[in-house]
């Protein structure tokens, strides 16, 4: 009988290490409280660029362009370019989400980076219980956030990146702000084209609505003729806290037709403070380094899940000085709709 060689039980480790993870803490699906929508600032989970959503979201360990700084921040230590990444989504209901981001490599004292996203909407009227029909007032809502992030390679294999973060939320006069942090590392295996993969997500304040709109006149006791009337009051909103996701990846990279055709393919165990442990599951297939096409689903085995699959491609175009990749994904996300990306990245 043909035993396995060294390579392949190398190959084997690392991959059965994170279904041990996973199914450690899956015993949490079976949990009666799912801890859905306990959490502020939502959109910190939409998924950034085409190109790793139409991977099903598993790119942790993959993180090799400008959406490490969205992925995983380590990611960004092995990039010797200056790169930047413009992407938008429509998002459901006509709701739009804007990121724009940016890194710059500094040689040996590592490289840095920067994001702006920004969720919007359209205006909507002010009604009230008097006036059902509309005040003739309108108003905003939305939610945005600033991170700056630097990477640094430790060693030939090893990286370390952090991110941070500044968040806020608006509605009406009122908004709530906050600070979070990201952190990642990133370990290129001594098996070639294996690589791991860990980041923690928006660990950082509590999030509490304040602002003119929570502000109101009451009685202080309407049963004594003596009390004052008409005493402003302020509404004291409860703290939320962010978002929380710890995300362990493993990818696997490998060519063929004399390295004309490479196949990426990557999991994620997905661990969040607001949901059920789910994982990831993509691949990518770069045909001569210029065609892509993608797919993937996210979110296996979370209680509830709209996700279903995801489908993507994308062209690499050579412009003079710079490169241009033009990316787009299709979600299927069920009763909720089919959300569209696209994303266009610059690296010169």
């Amino acid at each position: 009988m043909k035993h396995p060689s060294i390579r392949q039980k190398r190959l084997f480790l690392p991959i059965i290490s994170m279904f041990i993870v996973f199914a450690w803490t899956n015993p949490l699906l079976s949990q009666s409280v799912s801890k859905v929508g306990t959490t502020a600032s939502q959109f910190l989970k939409i998924g950034v660029s085409s190109r790793p959503l139409s991977m099903g979201g598993a790119f942790t360990a993959v993180a090799d362009d400008v959406s490490a700084l969205y992925w995983n921040p380590a990611g960004i230590a092995g990039l010797d370019k200056v790169q930047v990444l413009f992407d938008h989504t429509e998002w459901f209901q006509d709701i739009d989400y804007e990121f724009v981001g940016g890194l710059i490599n500094l040689g040996t004292y590592g490289s840095i980076g920067a994001t702006i996203s920004y969720l919007h909407m359209k205006e909507m009227d002010v009604t009230t219980t008097h006036q059902p029909e509309g005040t003739g007032e309108s108003f905003d809502a939305g939610c945005y956030s600033a991170t700056f992030t630097y990477g640094k390679r430790i060693t030939d294999r090893f990286s370390l990146g952090l991110t941070t973060k500044y968040v806020n939320e608006f509605i009406y006069n009122s908004s709530a702000s906050g600070f979070a942090m990201d952190i990642g590392t990133k370990y290129n295996t001594r098996v070639e084209g294996l690589a791991l993969g860990m980041s923690i997500s928006n660990f950082g304040t509590k999030m509490q609505m304040s602002g003119r709109d929570l502000i109101i006149q009451t009685d202080l006791d309407p049963t004594l003729e003596s009390d004052p009337e008409h005493v402003n009051a302020y509404l004291d909103t409860d703290e939320f806290d962010l978002p929380l996701l710890f995300r362990f990846g493993i990818a696997y990279k490998f060519q063929l037709l004399h390295r004309n055709l490479n196949i990426t393919l990557a999991a994620d165990a997905n661990h969040p403070n607001d949901n059920t442990e789910s994982l990831n599951i993509g691949t990518e297939i770069n045909i001569a380094n210029m065609v892509f096409l993608r797919g993937g689903i996210q979110h296996l085995f979370q209680r509830d899940a709209e996700e279903q699959f995801a489908l993507g491609a994308g062209i690499k175009i050579h412009m003079g000085g710079f490169i241009m990749v033009v990316d787009y994904a299709y979600h299927e996300f069920g009763r909720l709709g089919s959300p569209q990306k696209i994303t266009i990245s610059l690296i010169q």
